[in-house]
C-alpha cells in the first residue's frame, strides 16, 4: 500500500467538506490527514487529502471526486513532482535535566521554541511527514504533555497549478 496525497479545488460553499468526507465514509475508506483553506481566490477552498492504498483506489477516489456537486478540480500531488509539508506543535515538559536535549533536538530539526514556560516548552516544527515523525520520536522520552498537527498540503512544483479555469 502507498501513500498518495489528493487537492481538491472546491466551490468556498457550506457543506462541501461534508460531502467529501461522507464519500469517503461511504465507500470505507480512511482519511489519514485532511487540511482545508481557502485559495487565493475566495470563492474556492483546497482540500489535502492524504491515504494510504493502492493505485487502483486512487483512480476510483478521484473518478467519484469529480462527480460531487462544487468539487471544481481534483489531482493526485505526486511525490516526486510536489513538494509535502506538515505542521506541528508539540509541548514538551521543561525540566532542567532536559532542557539542553530539548533544545539541542530543536536546533538539529530547524525547529523553533514559540512558548517557554517553568515547566513547558512549546514547539513549532514544519517539514515532510518523515522529519515530523522523527522529532517526535526524539523527545517523546523527553515528556510530550501535548500535540497538535495540521496535516499534509501539498503543492506542485514549477508552472502547473490546480485552478478552476486553467490548469498548466
Amino acid at each position: 500500500m502507498d501513500r498518495f496525497v489528493i487537492a481538491i479545488l472546491v466551490d468556498n460553499q457550506p457543506g462541501i467538506l461534508t460531502r467529501v468526507s461522507s464519500m469517503f465514509n461511504r465507500r470505507g475508506f480512511n482519511i489519514d490527514s485532511l487540511t482545508v483553506s481557502e485559495t487565493e481566490e475566495p470563492n474556492h477552498s483546497r482540500i489535502t487529502i492524504s491515504l494510504t492504498g493502492d493505485q487502483a483506489i486512487a483512480r476510483q477516489i478521484i473518478k467519484q471526486l469529480k462527480k460531487l456537486y462544487n468539487v471544481r478540480e481534483v489531482k493526485i500531488m505526486e511525490k516526486d513532482r510536489s513538494v509535502y509539508r506538515e505542521l506541528a506543535l508539540i509541548k514538551l515538559r521543561n525540566s532542567p535535566e532536559t532542557r539542553q536535549e530539548v533544545l539541542s533536538a530543536v536546533d538539529i530539526f530547524r525547529s523553533r521554541i514559540v512558548d517557554f514556560s517553568r515547566n513547558t516548552l512549546c514547539v513549532e516544527i514544519t517539514g515532510e511527514t518523515s522529519k515530523i515523525e522523527a522529532f517526535i520520536q526524539l523527545v517523546e522520552p523527553l515528556g510530550i504533555l501535548e500535540m497538535c498537527r495540521t496535516g499534509v498540503v501539498a503543492i506542485e512544483r514549477g508552472c502547473s497549478y490546480l485552478n478552476s479555469e486553467s490548469n498548466q
